[in-house]
């Protein structure tokens, strides 16, 4: 599978709808990425192969998601997106963590494994 281009009501849909919801609650049931990109972005482009090669190779455990600033002004502005790209990781308990900036595949292979493919812990 490779990385699935996200609009804006797809957000609201798929991870978490902030016209509805006061508080944090994801929608989907897998791990994800939400890559916060634009044509332009030099950067964003060495991303984009890299997220494309993620996907596949974590295909049924995880999703990566790609969201065009330009496109999906609303989106970014309610994220308050300012330097792009910026990267949406949402863990297996649901929890968002927002990191700015493009990294190599080692890093997000690390992200991935330690923090989004993770067991919860249910700790009492």
């Amino acid at each position: 599978m490779a990385t699935i281009k996200m609009t804006t009501q797809d957000f609201k849909d798929k991870v978490f709808n902030y016209e509805t919801e006061k508080e944090w609650k994801y929608q989907g049931s897998l791990p994800a990425i939400i890559d916060f990109y634009a044509d332009w972005c030099g950067p964003c482009k060495m991303v984009a192969p890299v997220l494309e090669e993620l996907a596949a190779e974590y295909e049924g455990r995880l999703l990566i998601y790609k969201v065009d600033t330009e496109a999906e002004q609303e989106l970014s502005a309610v994220f308050g997106i300012q330097s792009i790209p910026t990267l949406l990781f949402i863990d297996s308990a649901g929890e968002p963590m927002m990191q700015p900036g493009a990294f190599p595949k080692h890093i997000f292979k690390k992200v991935i494994e330690e923090k989004l493919l993770a067991p919860v812990s249910t700790e009492e």
